[in-house]
């Protein structure tokens, strides 16, 4: 079972506690995320999640913030808020003394709403599984022009100072259809399993495959938009 995320009332406590920090001259945290201490000032919304990502026995911290800058957010004629502002992922070190390093923030990395495209919605998670690892998921929902709901999550494991995906999870449902599909990319046991049923007809048989798939080359978190990721996989056996 995932660990339990942390509300994201205490993002509140999270930017408090890393400003007092930048203040006191104790190294760069939160701040550097949002590029220098004026965006302190931009509100924002965040959800973390807390575990021993590098099993050095102290508690690190992964955050996924959205601001709230204005400049890239538009009302809708019936009251309704869109938020453009790109989502970033930053992955805090837990040191001695309580005290939080940041290692490294992710740009271009968590998809977020876009202006050029008002009728997807994506809605973000984050968690720790029991392993440790970092399990990100992203999913999407269009309002018009698709009727598909398709969810991802990625899991990434701390391996020689990075975080590399190691496993990739995707459901996906016609809303109209009632179709759907599971698969689960595991890259450490090279297979694929997938499961396709029909969400409002139970008498279709749910069918289960499994496919083995090659070594694959490491992919590390930062290295693109989740979403875009696409393994070249060729299926053997």
């Amino acid at each position: 079972m995932k660990r339990k995320i942390i509300t994201a009332a205490l993002c509140a406590a999270l930017f408090s506690i890393t400003a007092n920090a930048q203040k006191k001259g104790s190294g760069s945290l939160f701040p550097e995320v949002w590029g220098g201490e004026k965006s302190l000032a931009v509100k924002s919304d965040c959800m973390t999640a807390e575990g021993d990502f590098n099993k050095d026995g102290i508690k690190d911290l992964a955050v996924i913030a959205v601001p709230k800058d204005p400049a890239f957010m538009r009302t809708r004629e019936d009251g309704y808020v869109y938020n453009f502002n790109k989502p970033v992922l930053a992955v805090f070190l837990g040191q001695k003394r309580g005290k939080l390093k940041l290692h490294k923030e992710y740009r271009n990395t968590i998809p977020g709403d876009d202006a050029e495209n008002e009728d997807c919605f994506h809605e973000n998670g984050l968690s720790v599984n029991d392993e440790g690892d970092l399990c990100i998921t992203a999913a999407e929902f269009y309002s018009a022009g698709s009727s598909d709901s398709p969810s991802f999550e990625y899991v990434f494991r701390w391996q020689k100072g990075e975080f590399f995906l190691i496993a990739r999870n995707y459901d996906s449902f016609s809303r109209y259809s009632g179709e759907a599909m599971k698969v689960s990319e595991n890259y450490l046991t090279h297979k694929i399993r997938t499961v396709t049923y029909n969400m409002f007809d139970e008498d279709v048989e749910e069918e289960e495959t499994w496919v083995d798939i090659p070594n694959l080359p490491p992919y590390k978190l930062g290295s693109g938009l989740l979403t875009e990721f696409e393994p070249e996989i060729e299926p053997v056996g």
